[in-house]
């Protein structure tokens, strides 16, 4: 498998890890990374990442699974990180079906089993990576268990605001103009524009700085705001899924108590009715969770690999 660049200067991963290229079947070329530990029993756990975020943001969360003994599989998401871009400006975070996110999937499992991702397996899904993985364990994702961060099982919209997205975002992608930035997004950087107290993402002035150095220092990784086309193919997808039943598998799901991103009602009325399921609200905590203060991101961490340590001796359909 070709090997991928990977920036470790400004990831604070583990040195171990090793980046390569993977192929869709629709033809699209992706980046995965992939960290094994040295006793590897414990198994992987497969990140997904939000929107706009690559295999980089995850390095320090990658080198923290590693402390409790677990591997880690990464992927850029087509449209972001190294992966291709699939709007005109490839900058514009933009999808022509959501459902081609799961092609990524797709090809994302074949390289696990190519590069002999240590079993069992459990999924780690962070915002827009929640709402993937939901669709994926629902398709059969092979996982013991799962844990979801802010999950975006749907979008935080006044109802004024959601009465407008879906004519608009619809009418966008019927005449054309699905690839244009949605309603007050622009290409911008988001983290190099909002200073660090008014930021959405953190309350940790260490990982703000983490956030900015990437954004400095390797452009080349930047999404930027959604496309009218992936508001629209988010709405539905989200209404889909909110139609359809939990699986039955073990999870834990941590949500901020006022997520200005995600919609806190849709992951309560999810996690009220996932079987054996649980969920934390965490107070005064912002979107990113796995990049908060260390008080609140070793909690979650913690009780993340308690959960998967808990289903080790049952891993179920990743044997």
């Amino acid at each position: 498998m070709e090997r991928a660049p990977f920036y470790s200067e400004i990831a604070d991963a583990p040195a171990n890890g090793r980046a390569h290229w993977i192929y869709t079947e629709d033809g699209l070329r992706l980046r995965v990374a992939i960290w094994k530990a040295e006793n590897p029993e414990k198994g992987s756990i497969l990140v997904f990442p939000g929107r706009t975020e690559f295999v980089e943001t995850f390095g320090r969360t990658v080198a923290d699974f590693e402390k409790f003994g677990y591997s880690s599989f990464v992927i850029d998401w087509r449209g972001h990180g190294l992966s291709d871009r699939v709007a005109e400006d490839p900058i514009t975070g933009h999808v022509n079906r959501f459902s081609d996110y799961h092609k990524d999937v797709a090809a994302m499992i074949k390289a696990a089993h190519e590069l002999d991702l240590p079993k069992p397996w459990y999924l780690v899904g962070n915002s827009m990576g929640a709402c993937i993985g939901l669709r994926a364990l629902i398709d059969g994702l092979p996982v013991a268990a799962c844990a979801f961060c802010a999950p975006m099982w749907d979008i935080e919209l006044s109802p004024v605001q959601r009465l407008a997205a879906w004519p608009v975002s619809w009418t966008a992608q019927m005449v054309g103009k699905g690839q244009t930035y949605a309603p007050g997004h622009s290409g911008e950087s988001y983290i190099l524009s909002v200073g660090f107290p008014d930021n959405r993402r953190t309350n940790d002035p260490d990982m703000y700085q983490y956030m900015v150095n990437q954004a400095q220092k390797a452009p080349d990784l930047h999404t930027g705001g959604p496309s009218m086309g992936w508001l629209y193919q988010t709405l539905t997808e989200t209404r889909s899924l909110s139609k359809m039943p939990s699986p039955e598998l073990p999870c834990i799901t941590f949500c901020p108590d006022h997520d200005e991103l995600i919609s806190v009602p849709a992951v309560r009325e999810r996690m009220a009715r996932w079987p054996g399921g649980r969920i934390e609200i965490i107070q005064d905590a912002k979107h990113n969770l796995l990049l908060e203060p260390p008080e609140i991101r070793e909690s979650v961490m913690t009780k993340i690999c308690e959960l998967f340590s808990a289903e080790r001796k049952n891993p179920g359909p990743s044997e």
